[in-house]
């Protein structure tokens, strides 16, 4: 039986429609265990601004309070800012001044730390942090980057995780270019004292023990 031109042009419509259909059909994912890309969670790869418009100090004077992180690091007497650090001003999460990282890193081993508040990986392993910062204690700086133009909701998942490490709050990713971190969370970047990159490690760390791991490798600190 031949089709008529009407027959033809619906058969091929509703293959046009099946084919969209295949297309558009949500695919099951595996189970992530490791560090995840901006994409993966919904969030642009470019943040727009260092802090959405809403958080304003007003705004965020409350959770802050609560939060009650460490005062972000101070310049060492002497230490000279250099590196790809330097220069880099960013808001404290504790108390919202501004800090310049290169100088308030200067002169003593650093680890830095990127995350942002949607990321799984990173609520796992900020207590983990927080831990090896403990036990680290003079010998090793650790500062966190959040990496979401959300202020107050890093504030409050800090809040949430127990964690009072001092950080910084870097909405449009400065520090991930200066340093060339890949475009997943979360990453360390250990920093040597004279402002040189030692390693950027774009894995999450699961203990204080393979944290201290790393850094002895990288910045040969034993803690």
């Amino acid at each position: 039986m031949r089709l008529s031109n009407t027959g033809r042009w619906s058969l091929a419509a509703l293959v046009v429609v099946a084919a969209l259909i295949v297309a558009i059909w949500p695919r099951g994912d595996s189970e992530e265990t490791g560090s995840r890309s901006y994409a993966d969670y919904g969030v642009p790869t470019a943040a727009p601004q260092e802090r959405a418009s809403g958080d304003t100090p007003e705004a965020l004077a409350g959770v802050r309070a609560e939060a009650a992180l460490s005062a972000c690091p101070a310049p060492a007497p002497g230490a000279v800012p250099a590196g790809p650090l330097a220069g880099i001003g960013l808001e404290c999460l504790s108390d919202g001044g501004r800090i310049d990282v290169g100088a308030a890193l200067a002169g003593k081993p650093a680890l830095v730390n990127l995350w942002a508040y949607w990321c799984g990986p990173c609520a796992r392993e900020l207590p983990a942090l927080q831990e090896y910062a403990q036990r680290a204690g003079d010998a090793v700086t650790v500062l966190t980057v959040h990496q979401d133009p959300k202020e107050g909701n890093a504030l409050s998942a800090l809040t949430e995780y127990g964690v009072h490490l001092p950080g910084v709050q870097d909405g449009t990713g400065k520090i991930a270019a200066a340093v060339g971190a890949p475009n997943v969370l979360p990453v360390t970047v250990l920093v040597r004292a004279d402002g040189t990159v030692a390693g950027v490690l774009p894995v999450p760390f699961e203990s204080a023990d393979q944290i201290a791991d790393a850094v002895r490798e990288k910045l040969g600190v034993s803690v």
